[in-house]
C-alpha cells in the first residue's frame, strides 16, 4: 500500500485531532491515529473511548485502499521538522512496516493493527439533529466553558447544557459559585431537547471552531453527540443526568443597577486583587452616587488596597463581597465596552450584563457572593 500527501496539510490536520489522545491509556492502541485510506481519501481516527474525532486529507497519488494505525506522538514529532513538500509513506499489510519517504531522507517505524481500534457509538434511529452556526456555537462556548464545575459528585456540572427549544438555543454553565447564560436566536430545534457537553470535547470544539466556516450539524441520543463540520466529525459521550433549573437561580427584581467601564473595572480588581487574602481573593465592592470603591485588605499580613472609579449609580450606598478571580474571569468573557451589575443586597448573587448585547444574543452572567465581616 502506498499514498503521496503534503506534509503540512497532513501535519496540521493531525496535530488539530491529536488532543483527544490522553497521556495515559488502558489500551496501547488509542496512543495511535487510525489511518483509512479509500480512494483517495485519508481518514484519520483518533479516540480515548468516550471521544472519537475523525478528520480526512486529500492524497494526491495512491495505489490500493488499506487500514494501519501508527503510533501518534512518533508521526508528529517526525513530521513537524519537515517542511512543506510530498511525503510518501509505503506500507507492508502484512508485516506493518511503513517507509515515510521525503525529499531527502526516509523514516521506518512499525504500523499496529487497525482492527484493533475501537468503533465508535451509533446514534439510535430517534437521535435529535439540528445545525447552528460554526461561529455562533464558538461564541457560546468560549463564553461559557470557563465558568463549568470540577464537581465528581455532581458530574452534571462539569460540562456545558445545551438548551434547546424551537424558538432559540441557550449554553448554560455553572459551577455554583458563577453561572453564564448563553442565548442565540440565531438557531433553534425543531423540538424541545437539551444534552450536557462534557468540558473534554467542548475544549476540542473551541479550539476546531475558529478554522471551520458554515453550519456544524449536531446529532444526539441520550447517551451520545455526533458534531459534523466541514473538515471534522466528533463523536462523545455525553454526560447523563438532569440539569439543575439555571433559570430559578437567577435574581429578578434587583433596584440596584452599577453602570461601569468594563475594562476599567478590570483594571482596578487587577491592582487591588494583590492586597486581598490569598486564601479567599475577597474584594469589597462599595457603590456610592456615580462612584464605585475597589478594596480588599489581608490581615495577616497587614496590607490593603483601595481604589476608587467613576460609575453610574444613583440607588442607596451599599457593599457587597466578591471573590477577585471570579469576578476577573467573567469581566474577560464580556465583550462589551460597558457592564451593568444589577444586585439585590450583600448576600443574593450579583448579575452581571453587558450593556449592548451583540446581534441575536442575550449574555447574562451571575456570581454569588462573599459574606463581608464589617
Amino acid at each position: 500500500m502506498k499514498f503521496i500527501v503534503s506534509s503540512t496539510a497532513l501535519f496540521s490536520h493531525l496535530q488539530a485531532v491529536s488532543r483527544v489522545i490522553n497521556s495515559k491509556n488502558t489500551l496501547p492502541i488509542l496512543d495511535c491515529f487510525l489511518f483509512d485510506l479509500e480512494n483517495s481519501r485519508l481518514s484519520i481516527t483518533v479516540s480515548d473511548t468516550e471521544t472519537t474525532m475523525v478528520t480526512a486529507v486529500e492524497v494526491s497519488e495512491s495505489d490500493t485502499n488499506g487500514r494501519f494505525a501508527v503510533v501518534a506522538k512518533t508521526l508528529l514529532d517526525a513530521l513537524k521538522e519537515i517542511p512543506e513538500q510530498p511525503i510518501t509513506f509505503e506500507i507492508d499489510l502484512q508485516t506493518l512496516a511503513i517507509t515515510v519517504k521525503y525529499q531527502n531522507g526516509q523514516y521506518s517505524l512499525m504500523g499496529q493493527n487497525a482492527d484493533e481500534y475501537p468503533t465508535p457509538a451509533v446514534l439510535k434511529e430517534d437521535a435529535v439533529r439540528l445545525e447552528m452556526e460554526a461561529s455562533i456555537m464558538l461564541s457560546g462556548i468560549n463564553r461559557a466553558l470557563f465558568a463549568t464545575a470540577d464537581d465528581e459528585l455532581r458530574p452534571v456540572m462539569n460540562g456545558v447544557y445545551f438548551d434547546i427549544t424551537t424558538e432559540d438555543i441557550t449554553m448554560v454553565a455553572s459551577d455554583g459559585h458563577k453561572l453564564v447564560r448563553c442565548k442565540t436566536l440565531a438557531a433553534k430545534g425543531s423540538e424541545r431537547a437539551a444534552f450536557i457537553l462534557p468540558k473534554k470535547p467542548a475544549n476540542m470544539l473551541k479550539s476546531l471552531l475558529p478554522k471551520e466556516h458554515g453550519q456544524v450539524t449536531i446529532e444526539f441520543d441520550e447517551r451520545n453527540a455526533v458534531f459534523t463540520m466541514e473538515r471534522y466529525r466528533m463523536v462523545c459521550r455525553l454526560i447523563e443526568g438532569r440539569y439543575p433549573n439555571y433559570n430559578s437561580v437567577i435574581p429578578q427584581n434587583n433596584p440596584h443597577k452599577v453602570t461601569v467601564d468594563r475594562q476599567m473595572l478590570i483594571g482596578a480588581l487587577r491592582r487591588v486583587s494583590i492586597f486581598s487574602s490569598q486564601s479567599s481573593s475577597l474584594i469589597k465592592l462599595k457603590m456610592d452616587e456615580n462612584l464605585i470603591v475597589v478594596s480588599a485588605q489581608d490581615i495577616d499580613f497587614s496590607t490593603s488596597a483601595e481604589e476608587t472609579q467613576v460609575c453610574q449609580y444613583a440607588g442607596t450606598p451599599m457593599s457587597i463581597g466578591f471573590k477577585s478571580t471570579f469576578l476577573i474571569d467573567i469581566l474577560n468573557n464580556i465583550s462589551s465596552e460597558e457592564i451593568i451589575i444589577e444586585l439585590a443586597d450583600p448576600s443574593r448573587a450579583g448579575v452581571i450584563l453587558p450593556v449592548t448585547q451583540e446581534e441575536n444574543e442575550d449574555i447574562l452572567m451571575l456570581l454569588m457572593p462573599m459574606m463581608l465581616n464589617d
